[in-house]
């Protein structure tokens, strides 16, 4: 992964090692002899110029050629042969050589003295010149040298902004574009494809940014399924309550007898509508924070289902399968509620000769609680529909608002977990709660 952390320290790293270098090399540069004896004008080539002159015009020819080069470039040179003696008589007078000899310490002395020593490819005799370079001379040449030192400084510098301009781009342009996207999010504008660029990046934002799309995924089917909720309760509450009201205008226009016969289905459309906003309500519920995961006791649940189930339908038979090694954790109530909505419309549809069977398998880190009837079941293009806020399947006669299997495909998300709706191969139909044994609360 190009991560930004090495990226940044990368570039800063760069930056401050190619400054901290440059600035060493050109200041170690400036004080040594070498850089001196080889990039002065008035010391370029002078050793081999003045050996050449000395074995082929001799002394004088090359004590003249010094006496140039010190007018020109005010550099005192001495010659020494190889028994010590000076062989010209240079351009360094005496008292100034009395001088030197009272103060040795070179930061004393008012020029720069250097040394070199030349090897005659002609003769094979070598010789020792010595340099002498006032201070102020040295200064003024340094000044003029330091051109492509500091060329190569302002190159360096003009690098390192366009990286540095590089990276804060690559930085601060993503995060405009996740900033548009949480405004847009705000303002329910949001575009799912709006990131998809920065989400092909290898790095930390490209990473935020695919958090983000799925967030905004999120976010947006939530907005859609409650304003689509919202307009299924309303539907759904208006034809109870249309009934209601044209009982009322018929029960005070009727007499007493006819209203004494009006008031049970005045009673069955109040129940009827009592019993939409209670699973109304434990829908909602179960968005709810649940508290804290706790062991499940599968055989209690069980037990209180099948009680249920024959005080509900006492001439069904109900069939349990519980695998010994099942162990669950999670929140009792909310698996009861769905696994009881699952039951009633096993109940509902299946055959009063045909038991309904009701499997809880242990199956690696997951359990499986599975309810199957023996129904006629449901058309294959119905059960992709199954489970949604007040749908039911076409052929349907029987009592309910189609909130059971939403109550019980919403429980087995909050477990962690899927709800699975088929038709059983030999027959009848049968919904499955697949759940992760252990459980945190989300």
């Amino acid at each position: 992964m190009r991560s930004l952390f090495w990226r940044i320290l990368a570039t800063f790293w760069l930056g401050i090692a190619l400054v901290a270098a440059l600035s060493l090399l050109l200041g170690r540069a400036l004080n040594q002899d070498a850089w001196i004896l080889s990039l002065h004008p008035g010391l370029d080539d002078l050793d081999s110029k003045w050996v050449k002159r000395y074995e082929q015009q001799g002394p004088a020819a090359a004590q003249d050629f010094l006496e140039q080069r010190k007018r020109k470039y005010r550099i005192d040179t001495q010659v020494l042969g190889e028994s010590g003696q000076q062989l010209v008589k240079g351009t360094f007078p005496s008292r100034a050589a009395a001088f030197e000899a009272r103060h040795g310490d070179d930061r004393r002395l008012p020029w720069r003295r250097l040394t070199a020593e030349y090897t005659s490819p002609e003769s094979g005799e070598s010789y020792l010149f010595i340099y002498r370079i006032p201070h102020p001379e040295l200064a003024a040449w340094h000044r003029g040298s330091l051109f492509w030192p500091l060329s190569a400084i302002v190159i360096a510098l003009v690098v390192l902004t366009l990286f540095s301009l590089m990276l804060t781009l690559s930085i601060t342009r993503p995060l405009d574009r996740l900033r548009g996207a949480v405004h847009d999010l705000g303002q329910t504008a949001y575009q799912q494809n709006s990131l998809a660029r920065l989400a092909t990046r290898r790095d930390e934002l490209g990473l935020l940014a695919k958090d983000f799309n799925r967030m905004g995924e999120r976010l947006q089917g939530l907005i859609g399924s409650q304003r689509q909720l919202l307009r299924d309760v309303s539907h759904e509450l208006r034809s109870p309550l249309a009934r209601l009201r044209i009982a009322l205008a018929l029960a005070e226009r009727a007499d007493a007898a006819e209203r004494e016969r009006l008031w049970p289905r005045l009673s069955q459309e109040c129940d009827r509508l009592e019993a939409l906003i209670s699973e109304i309500l434990a829908l909602a519920r179960l968005d709810a924070d649940p508290g804290a995961a706790q062991p499940v006791d599968l055989a209690a649940l069980l037990g209180n289902l099948q009680e249920d189930a024959h005080l509900t339908a006492p001439q069904q038979r109900l069939q349990i399968d519980l695998d010994p090694r099942a162990r669950l954790e999670g929140w009792p109530d909310m698996l009861e509620r769905a696994l009881d909505n699952l039951l009633r419309n096993a109940l509902r549809f299946s055959p009063a000769d045909q038991p309904v069977l009701i499997s809880v398998q242990s199956q690696g880190h997951s359990v499986t609680l599975s309810v199957r009837d023996h129904g006629p079941g449901v058309a294959s293009e119905y059960l992709g529909q199954l489970g949604k806020p007040f749908f039911r399947a076409p052929g349907q006669n029987g009592s309910g608002h189609g909130l059971g299997l939403a109550i019980a495909r919403r429980a087995a998300q909050r477990h962690g977990g899927e709800l699975l709706l088929n038709n059983h191969p030999e027959g009848g139909f049968i919904a499955t709660l697949s759940l992760p044994a252990k459980q945190q609360a989300s």
